[in-house]
């Protein structure tokens, strides 16, 4: 099986004028880096852990061009932890009252989880992916809301998504059900020879399992 990445270049070449304002933030307390078409506000708030309890989490989020762009990280940290009820649990709270369209395993860098498609009731369209790491959740969330350039935007935020500091969530990174997924798709895809393709792809589904 053979996974066929969001097209990140294809997009942000048809759209220059939106290119130019995105900027990566890195949060190294938090151990990753992630691109925003804005400066993205910072909250905190809480988030219900697989247990039922209620953990602190940063929320980074912004608005741009009839698309939402947000960064959850909860703090799981404290419990004995399973990673596949943290990432179950995240995908049921993602898609309650929705539909999931594509629910694959994933890798950004050595980090690995889950990377969805999500059909909301109102038509908008959810690119997400989630991850436990470091005793956190991770979760990224592009959510188009319709019109020109908003399944795009939501393809290029989710994939700009890295985790800093060379570590991994597995024992041995890249084997077993996960092998196979992961980054190289989205490096065939920035290589402009492949970007029309990358982008055809994108628009039929952002999310295409081969």
């Amino acid at each position: 099986m053979r996974f066929i990445a969001f097209a990140l270049a294809a997009f942000a070449a048809s759209t220059p004028a939106l290119a130019q304002g995105w900027q990566e933030y890195s949060y190294p307390d938090y151990a990753f880096a992630v691109s925003f078409p804005a400066a993205p506000t910072i909250e905190t708030t809480t988030y219900q852990a697989p247990d039922g309890r209620s953990v602190e989490a940063r929320v980074y989020s912004a608005t741009a061009d009839n698309t939402s762009f947000k960064v959850t990280v909860a703090d799981l940290s404290g419990a004995d932890n399973v990673e596949a009820a943290v990432l179950d649990n995240a995908v049921k709270l993602l898609s309650r009252g929705s539909e999931v369209k594509v629910d694959i395993p994933h890798r950004v860098m050595r980090v690995y989880g889950r990377q969805l498609s999500i059909a909301e009731a109102d038509g908008s369209r959810v690119l997400a992916a989630v991850f436990f790491f470091k005793d956190r959740l991770y979760q990224i969330e592009g959510k188009s809301l319709g019109g020109a350039g908003g399944t795009g935007d939501a393809i290029r935020f989710q994939q700009s998504l890295m985790f800093t500091g060379g570590a991994t969530n597995r024992a041995a990174a890249g084997g077993g059900e996960y092998q196979g997924f992961g980054t190289g798709d989205n490096r065939r895809c920035r290589n402009p020879e492949n970007a029309e393709r990358c982008r055809r792809r994108a628009q039929q589904d952002p999310v295409v399992p081969q």
